[in-house]
């Protein structure tokens, strides 16, 4: 697991992500919820108390009291609502990952510190007392410091995201891999199509509900994982866990469209699955070939890259022994040898996919790439059945 190395402002949105994912799973109680960009960054309810907190990430920024001068006026803004019966009592805290220079922070601090260095401050050649502003006297500020929490020696990101990583390990019971391209990949997932929406109702989430829709194993294409480590690296990752080594297995690959779609990508495609995955030479003791299946491409579509492909002298079988014949599963899983030349087969159909499956020989292993959500689970629990989302055809060239 390699360490992480996004830009600047990927690195701060992701680091505000995995503060909620971390904020969630360190929860004590089931039933206790995150707001996602709420009041602050997140909102923390527990049984207890209600927290409201501010996560910044500096990477490359020197410590200044005034960097962090507007997020306490914004608490301050929110505690005088409280003071005037306009919102719910609750704690604050900023947390905030700075570069260097953290010593310039007097604590604890005092009510002549806060508003000399954050709540005093000038706009248009106007000076500006935050405090006065808002009505408040040197013992609501007293007060709104009891309940504001200053943290500028938050955790670096990586640092951060490792902690994630080892609690997922414990919570489900799996390797670092699968600790970060499933659950992980899930919860910022989740995370931030929680944090896109406009209705801050829909914006809240318990921990329970957090850790059940988590818990599966599906890739998923997060622009924010990829971008964070770089497409090739992710690709090559992949590749590893799953297409190296080549083995004897019978490796069945579904694949979904889109209408439109490049044929030629397609067809490219299949080229590199049988190329890659085909090994029938006289030296082979167990020779073998890929089981291709197209989702959602017409019929039409279909005979069209057949032909293509057999015009490029790609000798394959679909399961019709001649035109106007049954689908029948025993001469599709005939054995591909250097003698016959088979070096692909093509199912139509998921019903004669799942035939095809229910056959005894090799172990099977099925690779689902899909687009949005997966279209294919076997009758038979036992098969692996890989299932990763990707973005376009050609991805899937490189994940092979």
């Amino acid at each position: 697991m390699a360490k992480r190395s996004a830009t600047a402002t990927i690195a701060g949105y992701l680091y505000q992500f995995d503060f909620t994912i971390k904020s969630l799973l360190d929860l004590s109680n089931e039933n206790d919820s995150v707001d996602i960009e709420n009041i602050e960054d997140v909102d923390i309810h527990s049984c207890t108390e209600d927290t409201a907190i501010q996560c910044k990430y500096y990477s490359g920024t020197k410590f200044n009291n005034s960097i962090i001068a507007k997020p306490i006026r914004l608490m301050l803004d929110h505690y005088s609502k409280v003071k005037n019966k306009a919102a719910q009592p609750i704690n604050y805290k900023l947390y905030v990952f700075y570069k260097s220079g953290q010593e310039k922070l007097t604590t604890p601090i005092t009510v002549e510190f806060l508003k000399e260095h954050f709540l005093t401050y000038t706009e248009k050649r106007i000076k500006q007392k935050h405090h006065d502003n808002l009505r408040l006297n040197d013992t609501d500020l007293a007060d709104f410091l009891s309940k504001l929490e200053i943290d500028i020696n938050a955790k670096e990101d990586n640092i951060q995201f490792q902690n994630i990583i080892s609690k997922l390990k414990d919570l489900f019971k799996c390797d670092d891999f699968e600790a970060e391209h499933y659950y992980y990949n899930n919860a910022l997932t989740i995370i931030s199509h929680i944090a896109e929406k406009s209705d801050t109702a829909q914006r809240k989430i318990t921990k329970q509900d957090f850790i059940n829709q988590i818990n599966k194993k599906e890739i998923l294409f997060n622009k924010w994982l990829v971008e964070s480590k770089g497409e090739k690296f992710y690709y090559a990752e992949l590749r590893k866990k799953y297409f190296s080594p080549i083995n004897i297995n019978e490796r069945f690959f579904l694949i979904e469209i889109t209408v439109p779609f490049s044929k030629q990508k397609l067809k490219d495609l299949l080229l590199t699955i049988s190329n890659k995955w085909t090994k029938i030479s006289k030296r082979e003791v167990n020779p073998f070939c890929p089981v291709v299946y197209i989702h959602n491409i017409g019929e039409n579509d279909l005979i069209e890259l057949k032909t293509e492909l057999s015009n490029s002298g790609l000798i394959f079988i679909d399961g019709y022994a001649f035109k106007g014949a049954n689908f029948s599963q025993q001469f599709i899983v005939q054995d591909a040898n250097n003698n016959n030349q088979i070096k692909l087969k093509i199912v139509d159909t998921l019903d004669n996919l799942e035939l095809v499956l229910q056959t005894k020989g090799k172990p099977h292993e099925i690779y689902q790439f899909y687009l949005r959500e997966p279209f294919f689970e076997s009758k038979n629990k036992y098969i692996k059945n890989i299932k990763i989302q990707f973005k376009d055809l050609s991805s899937i060239k490189e994940i092979i």
